[in-house]
């Protein structure tokens, strides 16, 4: 049966691969995290500056040149975000009047002194504002009497606490690749054997070999096509990297070291994909149309998130009942390992985690292939009797 599923995964393979499709393919993840970053980029800079409120500074020339030195002293160490933009506005007239005007660019009005400040604007802005106004017209009020203290550097060389945040973020961020990338690739399954079916292809290939190995060979063909673009992808990202940092010697290691570390993530993905796979593959062989396929993309994705949101509750959980469920529940299992990975350096865990995935693979593919032969090629008996018995075609 493996000859036969290598001969099907190569001529499945080759048809994909080969194709002029499949350098868009390629290509097309790249394109959403070009304008991901390239929105992020344009969000940052709104959420920092335009949609901040402006104050206007009623006051005369001097006291608005305290706060605005302030301000600025401020921002330097808390960030643009954090406080709110001061603008200058003339003395006269009357801060309610000034406010009322259809051309006012202020949302509130800093009238009086640095020594008693009058805010003027609607109830709702005036509590969101009080405190920023308040701690900037302090810190203008000590400007000369202000003494900063000095804090006493003492360095050392590991930290336990900022290690085990590393690895926390390693471990979640190996979760987020590894959940992308398999709904990216995983999905396709489902309509893997609907054009093989209305062009009776199928009956034509299960004449010449078992139906365990068509199912196994599509699934190995796939995951190979996937490991592909992932080996594109993950060069072009590192090629990057190193343009943008010159090299990767400041990164922190996960708990395993990173060698082992991109071991296990090698084959807690091919877990995850083929755990997903097979199940889609086996769910993709019951429709009988694209339509039927289509239909099921949303159950199926949203059974993917909730997967994801389990792992991803269990990485700072070590240890819970959550955790421990986490990484027993089969399609849950890669995500949960690869983080524990990050944060523990026990290696037999991950042993035992993959023969138990390995197993529910050859358990769903023998489920999926028994009810794709009762109910599409009508043949054979009860499937769950059939389940663990040997069969050739």
């Amino acid at each position: 049966m493996l000859r036969a599923a290598l001969v099907i995964a190569r001529r499945d393979f080759t048809a994909v691969v080969l194709s002029r499709t499949f350098i868009l393919f390629l290509l097309g993840p790249l394109l959403p995290i070009l304008i991901g970053m390239a929105f992020g980029g344009l969000g940052e800079k709104i959420s920092s500056t335009d949609l901040r409120p402006v104050v206007g500074i009623a006051m005369p020339a001097s006291e608005a040149a305290r706060l605005e030195r302030a301000h600025q002293r401020l921002t330097e160490r808390m960030g643009e975000q954090a406080l709110v933009r001061l603008r200058r506005v003339p003395l006269a007239p009357a801060p309610r009047e000034q406010l009322a005007r259809a051309d006012s660019a202020v949302v509130a009005i800093l009238s009086g002194s640095v020594a008693h400040p009058i805010l003027t604007g609607k109830p709702d802005d005036l509590d969101k504002m009080q405190g920023d106004l308040s701690l900037i017209a302090s810190a203008a009020q000590a400007e000369n009497t202000l003494r900063l203290v000095q804090v006493e550097r003492q360095e050392v060389a590991t930290s336990l606490g900022a290690q085990a945040q590393a690895r926390l973020l390693i471990g979640r961020v190996a979760q987020v690749v590894m959940f992308f990338l398999t709904i990216l690739l995983a999905g396709m399954i489902l309509s893997n054997l609907v054009e093989e079916k209305t062009n009776k292809i199928i009956e034509i290939l299960a004449a010449a070999v078992p139906i365990d190995a068509i199912f196994l060979g599509k699934l190995m063909a796939m995951l190979a096509m996937s490991f592909v673009g992932i080996a594109f992808w993950g060069g072009t990202a590192f090629a990057i990297f190193l343009a943008l940092h010159g090299s990767a010697a400041g990164l922190p290691a996960p708990a395993v070291g990173w060698p082992i570390f991109l071991i296990l993530a090698v084959f807690y993905f091919a877990m995850a994909y083929t755990l997903l796979g097979s199940l889609f593959l086996g769910i993709g062989a019951q429709a009988a149309t694209v339509r039927e396929v289509q239909t099921l993309n949303m159950p199926v994705t949203m059974g993917q998130m909730l997967i994801f949101f389990f792992a991803s509750y269990a990485v700072d959980h070590m240890g819970s009942p959550a955790e421990v469920a986490a990484t027993i529940f089969p399609f849950s299992s890669p995500f949960a390992m690869i983080a524990r990975a990050a944060q523990d350096d026990a290696l037999w865990p991950h042993l035992l985690a993959l023969l138990w995935q390995a197993a529910f693979v050859a358990l769903i593919i023998r489920v999926g292939v028994l009810l794709f032969r009762r109910h599409v090629m009508q043949s054979g008996g009860r499937w769950w009797k059939n389940l663990f018995r040997n069969t050739t075609g």
